[in-house]
């Protein structure tokens, strides 16, 4: 599933492209994509509204609208397991992995292209209740490395799952959970109110710097399913320092990286870096 990196890449790539644009019309081929309002309702609601704006709350995408310089409610998209946002000529062929696709004005395209179908790409009215169970963003400047450190030592739940957690903290997921640990010398099954301070307001910094070199590179291309707007894959995998390297060597000590599961999740660690904590 993208995680922050991804869907921060998405949004930034597709800004340019999208707003300012008017919504001329819209075509549904996977019902189930634009949730309960249904095709013909999507349709209705959202033809002849102009996006204002495109911004990410943790691993959403949400597209202001409105008409004649009024208000007139949002698209909320999530990419989920393979889904992909793109703006494209109207001449050209989306292929057949399109799940819903709107005709902008000046001759574009914004399509929804989604694989195995997991996405979705709903009208909303309004925002209520929407994220009110997401935690704060780690790059937003609302949380720092002091407030992490006291609510991760509040708590007494193994590091994994508590920063999987996106009622704790917002946007991050298997990969980058892996990657922060590494980098700051944690186990992933050491107990959260066992941190001493120092290195929990570490493991926040560490969040932070591999979140913003994601970013920077465009995001982590592992497989097939993930590309930017552009049709280009991220280039972060490159830089995997423990995630998807298991019985190869530790970057940083040479010691052969190991995966366990932790909360049903595959977990990669060095336990020579990530010394397992005395009591779990």
């Amino acid at each position: 599933m993208p995680e922050l990196p991804e869907v921060e890449t998405v949004v930034r790539l597709v800004r340019p492209k999208l707003v300012g644009r008017r919504i001329e019309g819209a075509t549904v081929y996977w019902p189930r994509t634009v949730g309960d309002q249904g095709p013909d309702a999507f349709a209705r609601s959202i033809e002849g509204l102009r996006a204002v704006r495109i911004w990410r709350r943790a691993k959403y995408i949400v597209v202001d609208l409105e008409r004649r310089g009024r208000a007139a409610g949002h698209l909320l998209i999530h990419l989920r397991m393979t889904g992909r946002l793109q703006v494209d000529p109207a001449s050209s062929d989306g292929g057949k992995y399109v799940r819903v696709e709107l005709a902008l004005d000046r001759g574009k395209t914004l399509r929804f292209i989604d694989v195995r179908k997991f996405g979705r790409f709903e009208y909303r009215e309004d925002l209520t209740g929407v994220f009110e169970r997401i935690g704060p963003e780690p790059l937003d400047g609302d949380l720092d490395a002091a407030q992490f450190s006291r609510e991760l030592r509040a708590r007494q739940r193994q590091l994994k799952p508590l920063l999987l957690d996106q009622s704790f903290l917002a946007g991050l997921g298997n990969i980058y959970v892996d990657e922060a640990l590494h980098r700051a010398g944690l186990h992933p099954l050491r107990r959260s109110d066992r941190v001493p301070g120092p290195r929990a307001r570490r493991l926040f910094d560490e969040i932070q710097a591999t979140l913003r070199e994601a970013i920077r590179r465009e995001g982590s291309s592992f497989d097939t399913f993930y590309r930017t707007p552009e049709g280009q894959p991220g280039s972060y995998q490159h830089q995997f320092r423990v995630y998807g390297r298991q019985g190869r060597a530790c970057r940083a000590c040479g010691r052969t990286v190991i995966k366990i599961v932790v909360g049903q999740r595959g977990t990669h660690l060095c336990t020579r870096c990530q010394p397992a904590p005395r009591v779990l």
